[in-house]
């Protein structure tokens, strides 16, 4: 038996005690405080000491308490600006310049909302008119914490300009720009966000102690470093292994083994980090991923040419226990194969990742273009981008894990959020939910618990917009059933809370991107929901959503919100896709559709009593082509509530 060694780095950061002056973090050169509330402004400075605040030219004071916190709050105040603010006390003067008062949006989620312009489309003409888009930015630098903190890292404001824009949220900043331009005031969004991040991460313990949901996974969370490493070995080899015990195999062990003896192995979608696979999540060390493809004994007699992208690792690749790259000659992990390389039926192509070439951050798996992922013949090109490699680490190497988001739960809401608060924000864009698709049923009760939660903290019922996943991964029937069509329902179920609203983004994803880069579209469709929901301003649509279901004998009406001005199809040929329909034994036909002035009839002639309808239940519906007259993507939807594929799983 071999026993396996690891080591957990933490970082654990304190906050010495502030003999001198200082306000919070969010407090600087240009910053933009939010117009018609109440501005509460804080900070540190010596016990028991008197400090002066000027804002607007109205002076605030207050006395230090024992630690030395103090706090001052101005009344409403309309938007304006520039203005400085002055903080004294005793010989100590902070100056603040170019200070707005307009709208403050905190913009938050997982990588999608980290995304920065400078690699969404458009960002070569929005770097061009910058510096008149009144549009500023606070971004919240990254750090987990197990403990509630009460200031951040570090963090500015920054003006869009040429020089800066490219660092925005995408989303974040086509969301502000419409509303600036709708408005006409300067919009501020504070940008704390984390890719691969799951929702239960940014809720803060004493709420997931308060929910039936989840209060019994709190107790066993984890409290210190060690306890964090634990917890993620345990994890990671549970979901590696599958329950089974750890066996160790060498890379020519595993290059012999044929097609089949993968199928244990657990998935993983690549072009793609490790980051965002799994559980390997925090995993540093090295692994294997493997890919099955299946051809025609007719192309066992030609030649080709297999591109594998790029890799951050000493890789060593393998297609049926041959060494591909010994050679050393490929560029960008571009080679060419000779005839006999392939053979008929199942081969195997064997990646070994090893030790990472550049050390300065830890990266790895594949990274390409889908386009740049394949193995091409004269006359054919397989795609190796998609969700059918298999991946499992290699612990019989050296590894550790290190403090990351999702080895606990709570650690951003204290390191990312609590920070944050009392400052006076508009309200959230958010824009999560790939990394709690795998518990999508659950989410129907996570992320309303989330928008309360940070509710209750800022004492406000603020507005909460969100982005509904976009297309992303398979085209797999209701048969099979979809957790991302799952998680996108949980996420309509959200809208019952007052002040929600969402932007529906299907047809502006990609199946083989969990990235998108048209943000445009995905920040444009919130501020749509913004005017709608919190505004008021007229002349924006919104996305119809299912109101009711008829069903009839041989087919079903499907009525639909936001539809008054009727129903398009996006199709040259006019016909609708992306419906299915299913009688009382519970089988899903793809069903036939047609618009009726602002309802959809569909049906199938293998179903001649449907009961149920379901719209885009797929976890890349890119077949769906509903839209309103106004443009925008009918969300999907199912009308039946049979049991879903993620019901029974939970966080913990």
């Amino acid at each position: 038996m071999k026993v396996f060694f690891f080591v957990a780095l933490a970082c654990f950061c304190t906050q010495a005690g502030f003999a001198q002056l200082a306000t919070g973090k969010l407090f600087s050169n240009h910053m933009v405080l939010q117009r018609n509330q109440a501005i509460p402004v804080w900070g540190k400075a010596a016990k028991r000491a008197k400090v002066s605040v000027s804002l607007n030219n109205i002076i605030k004071t207050a006395t230090t308490d024992a630690q030395g916190n103090w706090k001052v709050s101005y009344l409403a105040m309309k938007e304006g600006g520039p203005y400085t603010m002055i903080v004294s006390s005793g010989k100590e003067t902070i100056t603040y310049a170019d200070v707005m008062l307009g709208e403050v949006w905190l913009c938050s989620g997982q990588s999608n909302m980290e995304f920065q312009l400078k690699n969404a489309y458009g960002f070569k003409a929005e770097r061009k008119i910058a510096a008149i888009v009144p549009v500023r930015q606070f971004y919240v630098p990254h750090k987990v914490s197990l403990k509630p903190e009460t200031e951040l890292t570090g963090g500015e404001w920054k003006v869009a300009a040429a020089n800066t824009v490219g660092d925005f949220s995408a989303v974040g900043y086509f969301y502000a720009k419409r509303l600036a331009g709708n408005l006409h005031v300067t919009v501020g969004i504070i940008n704390s966000s984390w890719g691969g991040t799951e929702a239960e991460d940014w809720i803060s313990k004493d709420a997931m102690l308060a929910s039936h949901e989840l209060a019994a996974v709190v107790p066993g969370l984890p409290v210190n470093d060690k306890e964090l490493a634990a917890r993620a070995d345990k994890r990671l080899k549970l979901w590696a292994y599958r329950g089974m015990p750890v066996v160790n195999y060498t890379t020519a062990e595993l290059a012999a083994k044929p097609a089949s003896f993968f199928d244990t192995w657990q998935q993983g979608y690549m072009p793609s980090s490790w980051e965002w696979v799994g559980r390997l999540y925090s995993y540093r060390g090295q692994g294997f991923m493997q890919r099955t493809i299946i051809l025609d004994s007719t192309y066992a007699t030609e030649p080709s040419t297999i591109s594998l992208g790029q890799t951050n690792t000493s890789a060593a690749i393998y297609i049926n226990g041959i060494r591909i790259d010994k050679d050393g000659n490929s560029v960008d992990n571009k080679y060419q194969l000779p005839a006999g390389s392939w053979k008929g039926g199942a081969n195997t192509l064997l990646v070994a990742l090893g030790g990472q070439k550049d050390t300065s951050r830890f990266d790895i798996g594949l990274t390409a273009y889908s386009g740049d992922l394949n193995t091409r013949f004269a006359d054919t090109t397989i795609s190796f981008a998609d969700g059918k490699w298999r991946v499992i680490p290699d612990l019989s190497k050296p590894y550790h894990f290190d403090f990351m988001p999702n080895n606990n739960a709570f650690s951003l809401y204290n390191a990312m959020i609590n920070p944050l608060l009392p400052y006076g924000i508009a309200g959230v864009i958010w824009y999560q939910g790939e990394a709690n698709v795998e518990r999508a049923y659950q989410y129907r009760t996570v992320f309303p618990l989330l928008i309360n939660n940070w509710r209750e903290k800022w004492k406000s019922p603020f507005p909460f917009l969100f982005v509904q996943l976009a297309s992303f991964g398979g085209t797999q029937n209701s048969n099979t059933g979809s957790s991302w069509a799952e998680l996108r329902e949980a996420q309509n179920t959200t809208l019952k809370l007052p002040n929600t609203g969402t932007a529906i983004t299907i047809d502006v994803g990609d199946a083989f991107n969990i990235h998108p880069r048209d943000k445009a579209t995905v920040g444009y469709r919130l501020a749509a929901s913004a005017f709608n929901v919190v505004y008021h301003v007229p002349g924006f649509a919104e996305s119809p959503q299912l109101a009711s279901a008829d069903f009839s004998i041989g087919y079903a009406m499907i009525n639909l919100t936001h539809a008054e001005n009727g129903l398009m199809v996006k199709d040259k040929y006019g016909y609708l896709k992306g419906f299915e329909i299913a009688g009382a034994d519970h089988k899903f036909y793809y069903a036939q559709a047609v618009i009726s002035g602002n309802q959809v009839k569909i049906w199938s002639p293998n179903v001649p009593k449907p009961v149920a309808a379901r719209y885009a239940w797929t976890d890349a519906p890119i077949d769906a082509n509903l839209f309103n007259t106004q443009g925008m993507p009918v969300s999907p939807f199912r009308t039946d509530n049979w049991p879903s594929v993620s019901a029974g799983k939970k966080f913990e």
